[in-house]
């Protein structure tokens, strides 16, 4: 007997989805928020692409301004992939390198020290990134973040970080996003423009994104979106190719790095099918056929899921008010 989950219910008429996206931020855009258009910070990546593909649908590209905010750890591909997007989209455009604010506020140099309790050799022209474990490979075992660092002659460490490492490593780097979103909504007050966000639902629901850095905005067209959907609905847009073949990454840490290993563990493609499973109450057993995983994989799968949901929490909560009742809609 086949189980009645399958990778289709995933699938979605891109284009009727589309036209509910388009009409849902121009109400919000133009009637609840009462703005003029949209600011879209681009990073080359699918997400963001989509994100400014569907603004300037919905308000013409004129009225949509993509930023590229990239900093001197950026990857090459960034950059690029950005120029790539709005060439392609023919919308206006700013590019503002963020590195001399990361560099005042200690960024960098916070990052390195936070790297160095647990690598003492780490310092000028080295790089690193932050890895976990591979979530189905290992079984039960411990999940504990690593950086993996590179010195100037190529020869890589790689170090368990304490906690206290950890944090420190995670607070500096979040500058990044924190540093871009001032902008963001620098350049919307100054073209009285809603600020978009460009995480997908892995991302929001699984709180992969930094507390008053990307993880705010003023609208978030897809966040009720799985990856693999995002990606249907960028093909469907005619987004360039290269965009829509691009692997996701961090683009957050000097070394290269997926999404896979920082926080996921696993292919979007799977987590995708995970999380959509998990919403709907399907069983290990009856999910991991189609997944491809078997059911023990699954079940550790859905207890990351209901970890990083708890974590999430935190990220996505309003400020406490003595009195709930103040303000409101």
């Amino acid at each position: 007997m086949h189980s009645p989950f399958s990778r289709d219910m995933l699938l979605i008429d891109p284009a009727v989805e589309t036209r509910r996206i388009v009409a849902s931020i121009t109400e919000s855009v133009f009637g609840f928020l009462r703005r003029r258009g949209a600011v879209v910070a681009v990073s080359g990546g699918i997400d963001s692409s989509v994100v400014a593909a569907l603004c300037v649908r919905a308000f013409g590209r004129e009225r949509v301004l993509a930023l590229m905010l990239p900093e001197s750890e950026s990857s090459d591909d960034t950059r690029r992939m950005s120029r790539l997007l709005v060439d392609s989209l023919r919308t206006p455009f700013v590019e503002e390198d963020i590195s001399p604010a990361l560099r005042a506020i200690g960024c960098y140099s916070r990052r390195d020290e936070a790297v160095k309790a647990v690598i003492p050799a780490y310092g000028p022209g080295w790089t690193c990134k932050l890895v976990l474990p591979p979530l189905l490979l290992d079984g039960e075992r411990l999940r504990v973040f690593s950086v993996v660092a590179r010195s100037p002659h190529g020869v890589e460490t790689t170090a368990r970080l304490t906690p206290e490492a950890y944090f420190g490593v995670v607070a500096s780097t979040n500058f990044k996003q924190r540093t871009r979103k001032m902008l963001e909504y620098y350049h919307g007050d100054r073209l009285h423009f809603a600020v978009a966000g460009t995480a997908n639902r892995l991302e929001h629901e699984l709180g992969f994104f930094v507390k008053n850095g990307d993880g705010s905005a003023d609208f978030k067209p897809i966040a009720h979106l799985y990856k693999t959907q995002v990606y249907r609905i960028g093909r469907y847009l005619e987004l360039p190719e290269e965009i829509l073949g691009r692997a996701p990454t961090t683009d957050t840490y000097s070394l290269s790095q997926s999404q896979e290993e920082f926080y996921f563990s696993i292919p979007y493609e799977q987590m995708d099918l995970c999380l959509f499973a998990r919403n709907h109450d399907v069983s290990a057993g009856d999910a991991a056929e189609a997944i491809g995983l078997t059911r023990d994989q699954v079940e550790r799968v859905y207890r990351d899921i209901d970890a990083k949901r708890a974590q999430a929490r935190y990220l996505l909560a309003q400020p406490e008010l003595v009195d709930p009742g103040v303000g409101g809609r």
